[in-house]
C-alpha cells in the first residue's frame, strides 16, 4: 500500500466511523450541550467538514474559486478553529445542511486525492501546520483530527442518552 492509499484509507475508515455515530443521534439533538457551554453534535460535524476542507484540499492543492460550493467562508469562520459553538440553532446552519457540506467536502477530497502524485506528497503543504511539515502529513493527520472528534461525538451520543456503539 503506497502512503497516499494508506492516506486516503485512513480518512475513509474515520469517515465511516464518524457518519455510524451520527446515524444515531436525531438532528434535533445537534444543538444540545449536556453540560452546557461546552460544545454539540452540529459544531463538531461542521468543525469536521471545515478542516477536511483546510487539510486535504487547500493545503494541498489550494483554494478554487468553485469551492465555496463546497463550502462557504462564513461555514470555515463558524466551525473554525478558536470558533464558539453556539447552542442556539436559529444561529446555525441546519443538521441537514451541516451534514451536506460535510458530504460535498468529503465527496471532492475523495475524487481528488487519487489524482495527487507521489512526489507531490513530500511537498510543503500550501499552507503552514505546527502538526506535519509535508502534504502526506495533511491527509494522514485529517485522518486522526476527525477520529479524535468522532470520540467527542460518541461522547456526546452517551451523554444525549444512547448507549455505545462497538
Amino acid at each position: 500500500m503506497s502512503p497516499l492509499d494508506l492516506a486516503i484509507e485512513q480518512i475513509r475508515k474515520a469517515r465511516s466511523h464518524t457518519l455510524r455515530l451520527l446515524e444515531t443521534i436525531e438532528p434535533v439533538q445537534w444543538f444540545r450541550q449536556p453540560k452546557e457551554g461546552i460544545t454539540h453534535v452540529a459544531w463538531q460535524v461542521g468543525h469536521l467538514a471545515m478542516a477536511q476542507y483546510r487539510l486535504c484540499l487547500e493545503r494541498i492543492r489550494g483554494p478554487r474559486d468553485e469551492d465555496a460550493a463546497l463550502i462557504s467562508e462564513g461555514f470555515l469562520t463558524q466551525f473554525g478553529r478558536d470558533s464558539v459553538p453556539d447552542p442556539d440553532p436559529t444561529h446555525n446552519p441546519s443538521p441537514e445542511e451541516i451534514r451536506l457540506a460535510l458530504d460535498r467536502v468529503y465527496a471532492q477530497v475523495m475524487q481528488e486525492l487519487p489524482k495527487i502524485s507521489e512526489s507531490d506528497l513530500s511537498c510543503k503543504p500550501l499552507k503552514p501546520h505546527p502538526l506535519f511539515d509535508t502534504k502526506l502529513g495533511a491527509l494522514l493527520w485529517c485522518g486522526h483530527h476527525e477520529m479524535a472528534h468522532a470520540g467527542q461525538i460518541g461522547l456526546l451520543r452517551r451523554l444525549l442518552g444512547h448507549s455505545p456503539l462497538w
